[in-house]
């Protein structure tokens, strides 16, 4: 019988350098999905944030302070933001077209909305600025729950339980949010008012 060993060992060696970078590269990828793990609503909070005037210039621990979300979950959303491709590398500046695109298309799909029982709250979607500046929301409420708030309406869950509390101190960010549940819930006409009003602040953004 003859001999069926490998005769080429340079042709084994490159094998084996193949397989061991193809090994080393899954666990790279393996070690990004663990880090990444998708996205999550409070990354979309913290963007918004970061787009609002107030938020231009705040880093992780202001940012951590103004939003109450605690200093290592900034640091990790701010990573899965820039793996995702809405932040750059460094991690301060937003990639708006990114972002613009992902508020468009893919957070009503995300983060869908379920609207909840009458209740106190604050007002948001067609019962807040800017959308019901532009449009009549007739006899319908919508509000995120807060017991200090100040309208009955339907529930909406907000992205973030700290929402209602961040809105209430940045005016900007309270519009912002309105605008993205305007983008996760709305109707065509009411998302095309959404659409303009978010495109106000991504210019102001990008000019400043």
């Amino acid at each position: 019988m003859k001999d069926v060993s490998i005769r080429n060992p340079q042709k084994h060696l490159h094998i084996n350098r193949f397989h061991n970078k193809f090994a080393i590269r899954e666990s790279q990828i393996s070690t990004i999905m663990r880090k990444n793990s998708g996205m999550r609503p409070q990354d979309i909070v913290i963007l918004l944030k970061k787009i609002s005037p107030a938020g231009y210039d705040m880093k992780g621990k202001d940012l951590a302070q103004s939003l109450n979300i605690s200093p290592s979950e900034i640091s990790e959303s701010l990573e899965r933001s820039m793996l995702s491709g809405l932040v750059n590398s460094d991690k301060k500046k937003v990639n708006t077209l990114a972002l613009r695109e992902f508020l468009l298309f893919g957070i009503r799909y995300c983060f869908p909305i379920q609207v909840g029982n009458i209740l106190r709250g604050m007002p948001t979607y067609i019962s807040a600025s800017p959308i019901s500046d532009a449009i009549s929301p007739g006899n319908d409420a919508f509000v995120w729950k807060d017991k200090n708030g100040s309208l009955r309406g339907q529930s909406i869950e907000p992205l973030y339980y700290s929402v209602p509390e961040a809105a209430a101190r940045d005016k900007d960010l309270y519009r912002l949010l309105v605008i993205v549940d305007t983008l996760r819930i709305g109707r065509t006409r009411e998302r095309e008012i959404a659409i303009n009003e978010l495109d106000k602040y991504l210019k102001e953004y990008v000019s400043r």
